[in-house]
């Protein structure tokens, strides 16, 4: 497996021509992604593991072994309680990062998905299919997008990795494959060889995966054998950030027993793909929780981070002198700014 490690490289510090360099940015715009390191700071990344690890249950304990599956189940999702995992989620150099990806200003990325979960090596030999310990090799559009991606060079969205743990202490190495060109025969299009997509059902494990597509599309079987056989393991350590595609083939591999992974995992995609749906419960639901955690992160947030919500930005047909005033009463007793919103009309709080 060394031969095939790929292993982070560091992002541009300072990042006055851009978070990522150019030779990352082609990386995620060809191969379709790119391992990097640096984008936030070790205080942060600690915090956010300590929070995690209060959260979710310890490696080897009897509630680790009934975890086989993804998500927090709502547990860690944008928005949390845990201040950190908030500050990660609108960090200004990672969505600085995707928007040099897409090409695109911040204030036209909309978050789509931020939930930290963890990932055990039990000790069970039951793989059911829908085990998540040995994943078969996939794309994630399909529960994604509602339509198809969009073809290679005009890419929609961002999906990232943020490595919580170290790879030598748990295992469950990402494993990608790198397009390699417009015709590389590992990626045809349209992209439909895998569970889940038009009548194929959707099955996790890898084994029960390609046994299942054996009958159900034996024509997929050489693709499939060959994106197995071009995997590269990601090698990563807290901080570590793996930004991808939707449309790019990976897959999670087998952790070591007894250990436990923890990663948060982020998507983003242009303002305009609205066909690209948010995986969480709208951010607006949270707004009457009583630890009112939106409603200040709202106040406080830049007008970036604001628009990446879906906020209304400076300039939108949706300020006027009563709307402006409407949302100071809303969010003013948290210290919100609204000169970037105000009308001309003296009439505006």
């Amino acid at each position: 497996m060394s031969a095939r490690v790929l292993t982070p490289t560091p992002v541009n510090e300072p990042a006055t021509k851009g978070v990522l360099s150019d030779a990352q940015v082609s990386s995620w715009r060809n191969a379709g992604f790119t391992l990097v390191d640096g984008v936030f700071s070790a205080g942060l990344i600690g915090e956010l593991q300590t929070d995690a690890l209060q959260r979710f249950p310890a490696a080897n304990s009897a509630a680790a072994e009934t975890i086989n599956d993804f998500g927090s189940e709502g547990g860690f999702v944008f928005p949390s309680t845990s201040m950190a995992f908030n500050a990660v989620t609108l960090h200004p150099k990672l969505l600085a990062a995707v928007a040099q990806l897409l090409a695109v200003a911040v204030s036209d990325l909309r978050l789509t998905q931020s939930d930290l979960w963890p990932k055990y090596g039990n000790s069970t030999t039951d793989r059911t299919a829908f085990n998540n310990q040995d994943q078969r090799i996939h794309v994630d559009y399909p529960n994604h997008l509602l339509a198809h991606p969009t073809p290679w060079h005009r890419p929609e969205a961002v999906e990232a990795i943020l490595y919580l743990s170290d790879v030598d202490d748990c295992g469950g190495a990402t494993a990608v494959v790198a397009r390699e060109g417009d015709d590389d025969p590992a990626y045809p299009w349209p992209i439909i060889d895998t569970p889940g997509v038009g009548e194929l059902d959707y099955v996790n494990d890898k084994a029960s995966a390609e046994a299942y597509l054996q009958k159900a599309r034996p024509e997929a079987v050489a693709l499939r054998e060959q994106l197995y056989a071009r995997e590269q393991y990601v090698s990563y350590r807290p901080g570590t950030l793996l930004l991808y595609r939707h449309d790019t083939w990976h897959r999670g591999t087998p952790m070591l027993p007894g250990a436990l992974r923890m990663a948060h995992n982020l998507s983003f995609r242009r303002a305009e793909c609205e066909w690209i749906s948010t995986v969480h419960t709208g951010w607006a639901w949270s707004l009457y929780e009583q630890q009112k955690t939106l409603a200040k992160l709202i106040a406080t947030a830049s007008l970036d981070q604001r628009a990446v919500l879906g906020f209304p930005q400076p300039g939108s047909s949706y300020w006027c002198d009563q709307t402006v005033a409407a949302v100071h009463a809303r969010y003013g007793m948290y210290g919100m700014d609204m000169t970037p919103y105000r009308s001309v009309s003296p009439s505006s709080p």
